[in-house]
C-alpha cells in the first residue's frame, strides 16, 4: 500500500490506472484540471466510477499553478507520483502550441520540484511515441536517438524525458518515462480514431481516412497499459553502473532513470483496423480518403524487449478483442442497441 498521486485522474488512462490502484489498496489523489480540450461530461463520468472509493481524493487543479501545485506536495506527502496530464494530440499542437508549453513543459517543471523537496520514491511520467518523429528504423527502440521530433507535442515530450533526466542527475530522484503507442478501449478520448469512427459509421456520416488508409499504428489495449504501468511503477528506477558517456543509451544512465516503451509490438495497417470496427459493428464505413496530415508519421511499432527482460510484461491484446470491448462499452455508455 502506498500514497500515490495520478495526474490526469479524469483522463483515459488516468482513470483505468486509478482504478487499478484502488483495487490493490493503494490511496490516490487524483488530480485534473477538467479542461474541456474534449468533452468534459466523459471525464466527469470515469471520475464518478472511482470517486466512490474511500481511497480516492479528487483534486481539481492545473499543473501549471505553481504555488498550488507546491502545497499539494507539502500536505499530501506522496510516495510516488505518476503524471499522466499532459495537453494531448498532435494536430491541436498545430493550433495552440500556448498550452502544450504550460502543461507539458511549465507544469512538467512543477512535479519535478515537487518531488525534488518531498522525498519521492519514484516519478513515473507519461512519454510518448510520437517523440521517435522521423525516425523510420523498425521496430522503435528506447535506445535509439530521437531528435528529430515533428510536432510540438513530441517535442515536449522530448523535453520532459530531458528535464527528467536532469532532476534524476541532480537530486538522485528515481525517474522512469514511458513512452506510450496509440492507447485505445473503453472510456477512450472521444477525440481520438476509435471514437471518432465509432461515432460516425453509427450516424451514417463518413469517416475521415489519412494517408489513404495506409497509416500503420501500434495499437495497445488500455489494460496493458495500466499492466505496463503498475509493473514499471513498483520498479524503481535504478542506475545503470555499465553505462558509459563515450556510447552513451539514451533508455538508462548513470543517475536513476530509465525509458520504456509501451506497445503492442504488432504494428496495424489503419484499413484493417477500420475493417474490424466494421465487423463489430455490423456496418460499413463510407470513407473519405485524405493525404497525410502535418505532424503525423506514417507508422509507428514498439521494440519492447527492455519491459520484457525487465518486469516480465508483454502487451499481447489482440485489435479484434479490444475493439469489441470498445464497441460493447461505447453501446451501453450511449445506450444504443
Amino acid at each position: 500500500m502506498a500514497k500515490i498521486l495520478v495526474t490526469g485522474a479524469a483522463g483515459f488512462i488516468g482513470f483505468h490506472l486509478s482504478k487499478r490502484l484502488l483495487e490493490r489498496g493503494d490511496e490516490v489523489v487524483g488530480l485534473d484540471n477538467l479542461n474541456d480540450y474534449y468533452d468534459v461530461n466523459v471525464k466527469l463520468a470515469r471520475l464518478k466510477q472511482v470517486a466512490m472509493d474511500p481511497g480516492f481524493k479528487p483534486v481539481r487543479l492545473d499543473l501549471a499553478d505553481r504555488d498550488a501545485m507546491k502545497r499539494l506536495f507539502e500536505e499530501e506527502k506522496f510516495e510516488v507520483v505518476v503524471n499522466l496530464a499532459a495537453q494531448a494530440g498532435v494536430r491541436y499542437s498545430l493550433i495552440n502550441p500556448y498550452s502544450y508549453i504550460d502543461s507539458n513543459v511549465s507544469g512538467f517543471l512543477n512535479i519535478l520540484e515537487g518531488c525534488r523537496h518531498n522525498n519521492i520514491k519514484h516519478l513515473v511520467f507519461a512519454s510518448s511515441s510520437s517523440v521517435y518523429g522521423a525516425n523510420t528504423k523498425m521496430p522503435f527502440s528506447v535506445h535509439d536517438n530521437v531528435d528529430h521530433p515533428v510536432s510540438l507535442y513530441a517535442a515536449t515530450k522530448k523535453a520532459n524525458e530531458l528535464m527528467a533526466h536532469t532532476y534524476a542527475s541532480l537530486y538522485k530522484i528515481p525517474c522512469t518515462g514511458l513512452r506510450f503507442f496509440t492507447v485505445y478501449g473503453p472510456w477512450g478520448r472521444p477525440d481520438m480514431a476509435l471514437f471518432l469512427f465509432t461515432r460516425a459509421i453509427i450516424e451514417g456520416r463518413p469517416i475521415d481516412v489519412f494517408n489513404y488508409g495506409k497509416m500503420q499504428r501500434d495499437f495497445t489495449y488500455i489494460d496493458d497499459i495500466v499492466e505496463g504501468v503498475i509493473r514499471v511503477m513498483d520498479r524503481v528506477a535504478a542506475p545503470n553502473p555499465d553505462w558509459s558517456g563515450a556510447e552513451p543509451d539514451s533508455a538508462t544512465s548513470y543517475a536513476p532513470y530509465k525509458l520504456y516503451n509501451i506497445g503492442n509490438n504488432n504494428p496495424v495497417e489503419l484499413m484493417h483496423y477500420i475493417e474490424v470496427l466494421e465487423q463489430c459493428l455490423g456496418k460499413k464505413a463510407e470513407k473519405n480518403l485524405l493525404p497525410i496530415q502535418a505532424g503525423d508519421v506514417p507508422a509507428t511499432y514498439a521494440e519492447v524487449d527492455d519491459l520484457i527482460k525487465d518486469v516480465g510484461f508483454k502487451p499481447s491484446t489482440s485489435i479484434e478483442e479490444g475493439i469489441k470491448k470498445f464497441v460493447e462499452w461505447y453501446r451501453e455508455y450511449y445506450k444504443i442497441s
